[in-house]
């Protein structure tokens, strides 16, 4: 599925149960023109910004860097992490690139966990 899809779909689903997710009220949360995300959601214009994702992302109840991933961005927190160690991580994405999703899983958790 393509980000305005994404983003009109979940919306959508969740007004369903709250008025207050209007593509006019969503968008006045979030700081956007009702136009502007009328727009994005139907794909006349690219997706948006990292911030105005992000706050979509939280507007919406979605994980900021799966909605950043949908518009083909990559995070500037990420962005910052790889320059300081270009050549370590992009061998180790390329490394990780076929691994099945529990492995990589598993690995990221011992990682945060500290139990390597």
């Amino acid at each position: 599925m393509t980000f305005g899809k994404h983003i009109r779909q979940r919306r959508e689903v969740l007004v369903q149960d709250d008025p207050r997710y209007s593509l006019r009220q969503t968008a006045q949360r979030v700081g956007i023109e009702p136009a502007y995300l009328s727009k994005i959601e139907r794909e006349t214009f690219p997706p948006p910004g990292e911030d105005t994702i992000r706050a979509l992302a939280h507007e919406l109840d979605e994980d900021p860097d799966l909605l950043l991933a949908m518009a083909g961005k990559v995070g500037s927190d990420l962005q910052a992490i790889i320059r300081r160690r270009p050549l370590l991580f992009a061998a180790l994405l390329r490394q990780l690139k076929s691994a099945p999703d529990d492995v990589v899983e598993r690995m990221a958790k011992e990682v945060k966990d500290g139990d390597w």
